[in-house]
């Protein structure tokens, strides 16, 4: 039998456990059911378990009986992904299966990537003798926003078979922008750096009859608000992509009362250090020109939150390569442009070549682009990508662990 068929034997098991998870999901870094639930899974499977200290992460690994051939008693290693957290949305998908804590939604995926990584570990455990190296399985809490993945690198992930991955691989479902069962990545940039503006405006609040005798810092954060958009489109140049996005402006109490203060956070993406750096310079001049002219003070906060997330150029190739062989090369495709999204799989990335693909998984027999989204209370996702995901990530491991990649 072939990997794709071994998954596809799984998939009565698949389908419960990812319904399982879509009932109970979890928020951030601490994710208790989540984590007992994955334990229970791979229990019986042979694994090197460890749990994390900061945070319910598991590290699972898997080692290879067969021999890695010359070259003496290094064994390489893959690095397998899957992110565990959900999103403090309200589900409005009428499945069967929907979400049991109110306010709390698997609307990412993460219940699919982490159902598939426990497949993939099922169908390599089933064929440890013919691995000539290791696999490490890491599930990660805390994705969204919570940089669970350097929590994990701290504590050893990338290290814990005694040598540095060779590769990592990660799988990200999509509930839009793809036709289900299509595979799609690029090389280079992947996905944006995310950091965090926050600014406050602070000027002297009145009656707002008379607002000559204070100082409104309304109107200054709004100018503020639409001179950034106009101040980056003339500071960026054309051929670089930058999205600014204020989406958060909170200020007084009562219509006829001048508060002391005012307040906007905005998120920041980019797709080069050096564009980053500019826009960050651009907002703090701006922020700072426009408060002197109303004659408020203002404070400007960033926050760093995470990097581009870049495929390697090599590993992209063979990823895709071998989606094609799974899949057909009608339903595996190359990008044009990297999208606004952020991951901390990027942290991953940054130590290790790898690659992050994205697998179409919606479920309406529609136009990807009119789709719900990700993150959308109305995202929605086929669970006949399951075995399809699994495959792919058991092949990605089984077949780096059997090759070396050519690089310049």
């Amino acid at each position: 039998m072939s990997i794709l068929d071994d998954a596809l034997a799984l998939t009565g098991s698949l389908v419960d456990l990812r319904h399982r998870l879509h009932q109970r999901p979890e928020i951030g870094l601490d994710l208790p059911l989540t984590q007992r639930t994955v334990l229970s899974e791979l229990d019986g499977l042979g694994l090197e378990i460890t749990t994390g200290r900061s945070c319910t992460s598991v590290t699972a690994v898997l080692r290879g009986g067969a021999d890695p051939g010359p070259g003496g008693p290094r064994r390489p290693t893959v690095l397998l992904r899957g992110d565990m957290d959900a999103l403090p949305v309200q589900e409005e998908v009428e499945v069967p299966y929907r979400s049991q804590v109110p306010g709390v939604m698997h609307a990412c995926g993460h219940d699919l990537h982490t159902t598939m990584l426990v497949g993939a570990a099922r169908v390599l455990a089933a064929r440890r003798e013919d691995l000539p190296g290791d696999v490490i399985f890491m599930f990660q809490p805390g994705e969204e926003g919570f940089d669970g993945a350097s929590k994990m690198i701290a504590e050893g992930v990338l290290d814990v078979t005694g040598e540095r991955p060779q590769a990592a691989y990660a799988l990200h479902v999509m509930s839009s922008l793809t036709p289900r069962g299509t595979v799609i990545s690029r090389p280079g940039p992947l996905m944006a750096a995310s950091d965090g503006l926050s600014v406050t405006v602070r000027g002297r609040g009145g009656h707002g009859s008379s607002p000559q005798t204070a100082a409104d810092p309304i109107p200054a954060a709004c100018e503020m608000v639409l001179a950034l958009q106009t101040a980056l489109s003339r500071t960026v140049s054309a051929f670089d992509s930058v999205v600014l996005t204020v989406g958060s402006l909170h200020a007084g109490t009562k219509r006829n009362v001048i508060p002391d203060t005012a307040c906007f956070e905005a998120t920041l993406r980019t797709f080069s250090p050096t564009v980053r750096d500019l826009v960050v310079a651009t907002a703090e001049r701006v922020c700072q020109g426009v408060a002197a002219a109303h004659g408020v003070g203002v404070e400007v906060r960033f926050e760093a939150e995470y990097p581009v997330t870049v495929n390697d150029a090599v590993e992209t190739a063979f990823a895709l390569g071998v989606a094609e062989e799974l899949s057909g090369r009608d339903r595996v495709f190359q990008m044009d442009y990297p999208i606004a999204g952020a991951e901390d799989f990027s942290r991953v990335l940054a130590e290790v070549p790898g690659v992050m693909l994205f697998l179409g998984a919606m479920t309406q027999d529609t136009d990807p682009t009119l789709a719900p989204t990700i993150h959308s209370p109305r995202a929605s996702f086929d669970d006949g990508v399951l075995p399809q995901g699994t495959a792919l990530l058991a092949t990605l491991a089984t077949r780096r662990l059997s090759c070396e990649l050519a690089r310049d």
